[in-house]
């Protein structure tokens, strides 16, 4: 019940001195003003607690008024300001900014490439959590495949919040590879066919397919914006997916999410169940664990909800889908 930025037995006693944390603690945004108290009383709280920066996006001025008042009334100990002073610009010191305080432009090359994009792709490999598979994967050479749900062709829908835009934005403005061109590149264009929406699915005879890849999660979002009492797939998306199995050829779902989703049917009925997070811009890595050229080893670090009640982490495993530590290989 006490806030962790007037924590101080957490912060100060048990990071700083116990575990012997020699770097420097930095607030969230706001959140000094969300303690108890007024303005003076919440920057001194915060202060003894052990913050040695603070974020204050709106109030600086005040801020900086507010703490020098506290320190010269005492509220807040001298010794407490040195310390903080001391913790920051020994980070400062050790990462050389006073030697070199700017970026090396020479490195600009570096950033997404091929060594890089390929230490992602491994990453996206090793991340991905078997939940659920009646012997459909991984998939055989020359499978014929439909991938089926416009987020299989979606890097944004993929990287998620945080990314171009502060709360994430949809389509591919950035370089990367998705999971339907990952499908493509490793089972051949030819293999993989694509329909984003219920109507492209059309007159197709879904029989005529070893297998169908549905692609489905929520859309990026970032911090509030995305709060939900209820994080679950939607109607529509279960909607989809009931079509995508009427003509009886197995399905493999992957969900695309930052946090566990209630999944009601699908996770029922699917007959592969893939928790394939936020990738990012690497899908091929989706690609690499379907055919069996990488093994699945991620494993779920929450317990997955069957429904509301297991939304709550920590409880009894039946009310859980899948418990935590899990992950099939």
């Amino acid at each position: 019940g006490i806030p962790m930025h007037a924590n101080g037995e957490l912060l100060s006693d048990y990071l700083k001195d116990e575990l012997g944390f020699d770097g420097f603690i930095i607030s969230d945004w706001g959140a000094v003003q969300l303690l108890p108290g007024d303005f003076g009383t919440q920057v001194a709280t915060a202060i003894n607690a052990g913050i040695d920066m603070v974020m204050v996006p709106d109030e600086y001025v005040a801020f900086i008024r507010q703490l020098r008042t506290q320190v010269e009334n005492g509220a807040i100990p001298i010794e407490r300001i040195d310390d903080a002073v001391y913790r920051i610009l020994l980070t400062k010191f050790r990462l050389g900014l006073f030697e070199h305080p700017f970026a090396n432009p020479e490195l600009d090359a570096y950033v997404g490439s091929d060594e890089h994009r390929a230490i992602a792709r491994e990453a996206v490999a090793k991340s991905q959590v078997l939940l659920k598979n009646d012997g459909v994967l991984p998939l055989a050479e020359g499978s014929r495949i439909l991938v089926a749900g416009e987020f299989a062709d979606d890097i944004g829908a993929q990287s998620g919040g945080w990314t171009l835009e502060w709360q994430g934005v949809l389509g591919n403005d950035n370089a990367g590879t998705s999971i339907l061109q990952g499908l493509k590149d490793r089972f051949g264009n030819e293999n993989v066919d694509f329909a984003p929406r219920p109507a492209d699915l059309g007159a197709n005879d879904l029989g005529a397919y070893d297998v169908i890849i549905y692609v489905t999660g929520e859309e990026p979002y970032a911090e509030m914006m995305g709060d939900n009492q209820r994080p679950a797939l939607t109607p529509i998306h279960l909607s989809f997916f009931n079509r995508v199995r009427q003509g009886g050829t197995p399905v493999i779902s992957l969900i695309l999410s930052g946090r566990p989703l209630i999944l009601g049917q699908l996770g029922e009925l699917s007959d592969a169940l893939v928790a394939s997070w936020l990738p990012g811009t690497e899908g091929a890595g989706i690609a690499d664990v379907i055919s069996g050229d990488m093994p699945f080893t991620g494993k779920l670090s929450f317990s997955w909800p069957k429904d509301e009640d297991g939304l709550v982490q920590g409880l009894d495993d039946e009310v859980y889908a899948y418990p935590l530590g899990f992950g099939l290989e």
